[in-house]
C-alpha cells in the first residue's frame, strides 16, 4: 500500500531553513515554558497523598470540598472530578507522618454524610522518595539518549548519531513544553511516555537514515541534498502510513481510555506528531549542517571494498598453497 506514489524527488532540503526556524522557535518556547512556569509534578515526584473515591451517582462536589476544608489531615487538599462526575480524586501535597494512621479510614470518616461511596485507591509518596524518583527519572532519560548515541555511532557514522540525538532532544523538548503549556500532571506514566517517544522517534529516524545510506551508493548525484531528497521521498509513504496508524490508535486511547491514561496518551500524541516531523524535516538536514561529504564517504567505501577484495584474494592464494 502506498499513500504517495513515487514520481520524482520532492525538493524538501530546499526548504530546510524554514523547518529549522520553526523548530528553533518551538524548542526555545518549550524551554522558556519549562524555566518560567515549571512542571506540574504529581505525587510520584513531588510527594503527597492521593485518594480516589467513587460515588453512586453525581458527586456533591461542594459538600465534599467543605468537608475536606474542615479537616487538618487534608489541609490544602484539592478535590477534582476523575474522568466522570461520579468519581473524584483528593490530592494533598503532604503525606501522613503518623504511624498506624490509615488515610483511607480517615477519608471514609471525613466523607460520611456526603452520599454512598467507596474508596477505590489510596496512594502515598514521601517527599524524599518523590525527589529520588525525579532524579532517577531524569537519569533514565539521559542514559537512554547516551545509549542511542553509542548505538547509532556504531551502526552508522558519528554525524548520523549526533543528528539523531539532536532530533530526539528536539522531540522531548517540545513534548515537555506541551506538558507545561497544558498543565498536565507529570508522574511516572509521563516518564514512561517520554521514554516511548525516544524509541518511536529513533525508529523513524533510523529508517530514513538507512535509506539515505543506501542512497549514498545508488544515487548518481554527489550532492547530499539530492541524495536526501531522493531517499526521504521514497520513505515518505511508509513513514506517513506508520505514523498515522499509531496516531489513530493513541487518539482512541486519549478519547476513550479514561482519566487514568489521559496524560500518558496526550504525551504520546504530541511525541508521534513531533517525532514524525523531526525524522523527515530535522534529522536529515542536520547531516548537511554538519558537513557530511558524499564524495569522501564513497571514497571510504571504495577503499574498504578494495581492502576486503585483497583479503579475499590472499585467503584464496593461501588455501590453494600458492603463497
Amino acid at each position: 500500500m502506498e499513500l504517495f506514489r513515487y514520481k520524482k524527488p520532492i525538493p524538501l532540503m530546499a526548504k530546510a531553513k524554514i523547518f529549522f526556524a520553526v523548530s528553533i522557535i518551538a524548542v526555545l518556547a518549550s524551554w522558556a515554558l519549562i524555566a518560567f512556569k515549571g512542571f506540574n509534578y504529581g505525587i510520584d515526584f513531588a510527594g503527597g497523598t492521593l485518594v480516589q473515591v467513587k460515588y453512586e451517582g453525581k458527586v456533591p462536589l461542594q459538600k465534599v470540598r467543605e468537608a475536606v476544608k474542615a479537616s487538618k489531615t487534608f489541609e490544602g487538599a484539592s478535590v477534582n472530578y476523575f474522568g466522570s462526575e461520579d468519581e473524584i480524586v483528593i490530592k494533598v501535597r503532604t503525606s501522613s507522618k503518623k504511624l498506624g494512621t490509615d488515610i483511607g479510614d480517615e477519608a471514609r470518616k471525613l466523607l460520611e454524610g456526603t452520599g454512598t461511596f467507596e474508596i477505590r485507591r489510596v496512594d502515598m509518596v514521601g517527599p524524599k522518595v518523590g525527589s529520588e524518583l525525579r532524579e532517577k527519572g531524569l537519569m533514565a532519560l539521559v542514559l537512554a539518549i547516551a545509549g542511542i548515541l553509542l548505538y547509532v555511532s556504531f551502526r552508522f557514522e558519528w554525524r548520523f548519531a549526533v543528528a539523531s540525538v539532536m532530533a530526539l532532544v528536539h522531540d522531548i523538548s517540545i513534548a515537555m513544553g506541551a506538558l507545561v503549556l497544558f498543565n498536565v500532571e507529570v508522574n511516572l506514566d509521563i516518564l514512561a511516555a517520554l521514554l516511548t517517544i525516544l524509541g518511536y522517534s529513533l525508529n523513524d529516524t533510523i529508517i530514513v537514515f538507512d535509506r539515505i545510506r543506501e542512497g549514498l551508493t545508488t544515487v548518481r548525484s554527489s550532492k547530499l541534498a539530492d541524495v536526501i531528497d531522493e531517499s526521504v521521498t521514497r520513505t515518505l509513504s511508509r513513514t506517513t502510513l506508520t505514523s498515522l496508524t499509531t496516531f489513530f490508535v493513541v487518539l482512541t486511547l486519549f478519547a476513550m481510555g479514561g482519566e487514568i491514561i489521559h496524560g500518558f496518551s496526550f504525551t504520546l500524541l504530541v511525541g508521534i506528531v513531533v517525532g514524525t516531523y523531526s525524522s523527515i524535516f530535522i534529522a536529515s538536514p542536520l547531516l548537511m549542517m554538519m558537513g557530511f561529504d558524499v564524495e569522501k564517504y564513497r571514497q571510504k567505501l571504495a577503499e574498504k571494498k578494495k581492502r576486503e577484495q585483497e583479503k579475499e584474494k590472499l585467503r584464496a592464494m593461501y588455501e590453494q598453497g600458492t603463497v
